[in-house]
């Protein structure tokens, strides 16, 4: 009798842990192909964008039954010199100021993530021209099958990266201070 209850028990605990399992399950999830990663800003002639579709990123997510819980471990990591405007003079001024030839990277790599249904707050670091600061901003995640799109902006400035606001045709064009970091991401699990 005391075996037959310890061998129940033991199912018991099992089973237990085999459905909070279930319910709260961390996959791995990489950046799924073209993401839409813009930079904008304006200048005294006129307002620009510079935008990339080549990026990596992977990151641990937790869910619990279908939805998501909470990211861990997320990075994602562009090179600066896929930033392009249309126009060349333009990309290389801005791959000057950010000094790309020894900071060939941009990345972001969350440090924590709140809330829940598709209204979330990313907290995380920028990492631009070798600076990095800490970041927060909204962000909108819907989800389609095993799929995430996260979508937002953050609003910050040049010289927070120690990044001078380049100049053109002999200082009579300044770019403006103030630039808007915008991206679509969707993130996919890797099976």
């Amino acid at each position: 009798m005391k075996n037959l209850r310890k061998w129940a028990l033991g199912l018991t605990v099992m089973i237990l842990m085999s459905f909070n399992w279930t319910l709260s399950a961390q996959t791995k999830y990489i950046l799924a192909s073209s993401p839409e990663l813009k930079v904008s800003g304006g200048s005294t002639l006129h307002d620009w964008d510079m935008t990339s579709n080549t990026a990596k990123g992977e990151g641990m997510f937790v869910l619990e039954g279908n939805q998501l819980k909470s990211i861990q471990n997320l990075t994602v990591t562009m090179e600066a010199e896929t930033l392009k405007s249309g126009t060349k003079g333009l990309d290389n001024n801005a791959y000057k100021a950010l000094d790309t030839k020894k900071n060939k990277d941009v990345k972001f790599t969350l440090k924590e993530v709140t809330g829940s249904g598709s209204n979330f707050q990313a907290k995380g670091d920028f990492t631009i021209a070798g600076v990095t600061k800490a970041a927060s901003f909204p962000v909108k995640v819907t989800q389609s099958g095993n799929k995430f799109t996260f979508e937002g902006s953050y609003d910050t400035k040049l010289t927070q990266f120690s990044v001078e606001p380049p100049t053109a045709l002999l200082g009579t064009v300044k770019t403006n201070d103030e630039i808007k970091i915008s991206f679509k991401t969707i993130f996919q699990p890797t099976n």
